[in-house]
């Protein structure tokens, strides 16, 4: 499972009735669990999306046999996808991601 920092401006939009829409929008087929939404779409076997505080938290099953051309197209959608939700770029999601794992040392 991955948690992706929300922009202050994106949280008022973090439901799961929202996560629906843009999955909607970007993979296409969407179902609902509970308090989670659920997609897949060409190398993503199953996406699995909901609001957790001021994160998104996602958990990802990928099918690794399909071909280069659907993979990279499941890449791209994944990553709008993640822009809309969140409201960060790819580039802005990495950055916070290092920086959280480099994170302060701890002196004990």
């Amino acid at each position: 499972m991955q948690r992706y920092p929300v922009r202050t401006s994106h949280r008022a939009q973090l439901t799961v009735g929202h996560l629906a829409e843009l999955c909607q929008t970007h993979f296409g087929q969407v179902d609902s669990d509970g308090g989670a939404v659920l997609a897949k779409y060409g190398a993503l076997a199953r996406l699995k999306a909901w609001p957790e505080k001021k994160e998104l938290a996602i958990e990802v099953t990928m099918d690794p046999k399909v071909e280069v051309e659907v993979a990279g197209e499941t890449v791209r959608r994944y990553n709008r996808f993640l822009e809309d939700a969140t409201g960060f770029s790819a580039k802005e999601r990495a950055k916070r991601l290092r920086k959280s794992a480099s994170g302060p040392a701890d002196g004990s």
